[in-house]
């Protein structure tokens, strides 16, 4: 069971869907704030400071989209989206906006509850799980990994939490393959349940942050057919 102190904020804007989900996290020893449009969902962010958003994207006020832009001007926080079923389009604009994961309408409240607990258990590591202190290189990357730092190129650039762990994941095995199977399994975990959409996006995000091409990459390579590989 999640700590209790875990704090889930739920932007979901129909009504039988914020029971259902809010009954089930919170039996799950979460505590849960809810907002019902895109404006209370920024106010709420702002005074509860929660531990995870799971993020509904068709929302009253202001989109989803919109908010999940603004969460990310000033926090680092896991974001869940919520997607309907045929909105492709706004799946990518929300990872690209840099939402971490997204669950598509309808899905199954057990698969969401695994997935914020994945979320969690990775943006609650201590530092010394996370190798305190190590400082990893490669190209024009230098990251910090105890202070959640890295510099590219001489200048700072901010890189939420998943972006993070998979630019960690390829400075520690430079050279090396990694298949996408292996890269979801390391970073989304055991329990991911999805495509390899949201991996591809989020290695296009890392590229327009490191590469000077992004289109042309140097350094974080595609292998056809089968995964990535970083090189110096």
């Amino acid at each position: 069971m999640s700590s209790p102190t875990a704090h889930i904020l739920l932007v979901e804007d129909e009504p039988s869907l914020i029971e259902t989900v809010r009954y089930a996290l919170e039996r799950e020893g979460f505590a849960v704030d809810v907002a019902r449009d895109g404006r209370e969902a920024l106010d709420r962010f702002a005074e509860s400071a929660p531990d995870l958003v799971v993020l509904d994207l068709m929302l009253p006020t202001v989109s989803g989209l919109d908010v999940c832009r603004r969460i990310r001007e000033t926090s680092m926080v896991p974001i869940v989206m919520v997607t309907a079923k045929d909105s492709e389009a706004d799946k990518v604009a929300g990872l690209e906006l840099g939402a971490d994961d997204y669950v598509t309408k309808p899905f199954s409240v057990r698969e969401l509850v695994s997935r914020i607990r994945a979320h969690l258990r990775r943006s609650q590591m201590s530092p010394t799980e996370v190798e305190a202190g190590a400082v990893l290189s490669g190209g024009p990357v230098q990251m910090n990994v105890d202070r959640h730092e890295v510099v590219v190129g001489g200048s700072t650039v901010a890189f939420p939490p998943k972006e993070f762990e998979l630019l960690e994941t390829f400075l520690r095995a430079p050279g090396r393959l990694l298949t996408r199977e292996l890269l979801i399994q390391r970073i989304w975990g055991d329990d991911y349940v999805g495509d390899t959409k949201t991996l591809d996006v989020h290695v296009k995000r890392v590229r327009q942050k490191i590469e000077r091409d992004p289109h042309d990459p140097e350094h974080l390579l595609t292998v056809r057919g089968l995964g990535y590989k970083f090189v110096g």
